[in-house]
């Protein structure tokens, strides 16, 4: 039995949520965002909170009742306070910059790698080498951080790549004589 799903979802002060049949609309101070529950789950309105319930005791129905709880619970607090994923690379002569729409990346390639920003998030760069990926969907701003990662990943040995800020890298001795 789920222990995610049994909590029922507190709407916060300053967000108006409506049911439309089985989808869910959370609009706040930073936006508007929106999903949609799967049939195996019921979902209904009780004052200023969003409860969640399974419709039979299926192994389907009960992974997807934590699940569409933890999704509206994202919601709520992706229009109040909205996500953020950091990321730091090392490396000698390694960099980011923001051009416009672009996260112009110099990786140790032959060439620069440049990165569409998408629509709904929000790329900074403080210093040269730290990114801030900022936006409303929890879902689109670990995708787009996953993606800036996956361009050099952190290897095990100098520690040169990029990597998540709150990551920890193990490291590994290298050759001996």
């Amino acid at each position: 039995m789920s222990r995610v799903g049994k909590k029922a979802v507190a709407v916060p002060k300053g967000v108006t949520a409506r049911l439309d049949g089985q989808t869910v609309v959370m609009k706040g101070p930073k936006g508007e965002l929106k999903f949609t529950v799967p049939d195996l789950v019921s979902v209904k309105m009780e004052g200023a909170e969003i409860a969640v319930a399974n419709k039979d005791d299926s192994k389907a129905s009960r992974a997807q009742w934590g699940m569409s709880r933890a999704q509206i619970a994202n919601l709520a607090k992706g229009v109040t306070d909205g996500f953020e994923k950091k990321l730091e690379i090392n490396g000698v002569g390694y960099r980011a910059a923001i051009q416009g729409k672009v996260l112009k990346l110099s990786l140790g390639f032959s060439h620069d790698v440049d990165y569409a920003v998408p629509d709904g998030v929000t790329v900074t760069t403080p210093k040269p080498t730290e990114i801030n990926v900022v936006g409303i969907d929890k879902q689109r701003v670990g995708q787009t951080a996953a993606e800036i990662r996956a361009y050099r990943g952190p290897e095990p040995y100098k520690g040169k790549g990029v990597k998540y800020a709150d990551e920890f890298i193990f490291r590994k001795e290298g050759k001996k004589k």
